[in-house]
């Protein structure tokens, strides 16, 4: 940790802003995917798929993750210091939610999958930019990619199962 951060306050104000905008690019996301339970379950899937009920729980803990992550960044950095990781953190959220309309939405497979493969070189790229400013920021984001990882073959998986209707 930074000697910056050492001397800072716990600035829960911002704790609380920055789970307020992760959740928001969260709601974006659960927004198309408010019929994705039903569809789901009418798609092949695959034996290693989870059920649908886990995906709400898991994406949860992940945002709160990822909160936390920006936050811890944003108190390692002197004011102004962190645009640039800033910047990536905001663009792999956009890519996020936008993986779920893709998906769910408009039953894109194809373009899903392309999109995940993005989303996860983004991640990959904030896990590095934040582990640079605060190491627990980057590790805090391994469960993340760990989930996109296994999402990815999940989303290539049931997209070749169901060509027809993605």
């Amino acid at each position: 940790m930074s000697t910056f951060a050492q001397h800072r306050p716990l600035q829960l104000p911002a704790l609380a802003g920055w789970l307020v905008l992760t959740f928001a690019f969260a709601a974006v996301g659960a927004y198309a995917s408010a019929q994705a339970a039903d569809f789901y379950l009418q798609l092949d899937r695959p034996g290693w798929a989870p059920p649908a009920w886990l995906f709400g729980p898991a994406w949860s803990a992940l945002y709160l993750l990822m909160a936390i992550a920006a936050w811890r960044v944003q108190r390692a950095s002197a004011p102004g210091g962190a645009r640039p990781e800033f910047t990536l953190y905001m663009v792999q959220l956009a890519a996020n939610a936008l993986w779920t309309w893709l998906f769910f939405a408009w039953h894109k497979g194809a373009w899903a999958f392309v999109e995940i493969l993005l989303l996860w070189v983004l991640i990959a790229a904030t896990i590095v930019a934040f582990g640079r400013r605060d190491r627990w920021a980057g590790l805090l984001l391994i469960p993340y990619i760990a989930w996109v990882s296994f999402a990815t073959c999940l989303c290539y998986s049931i997209w070749q199962r169901n060509l027809v209707v993605l």
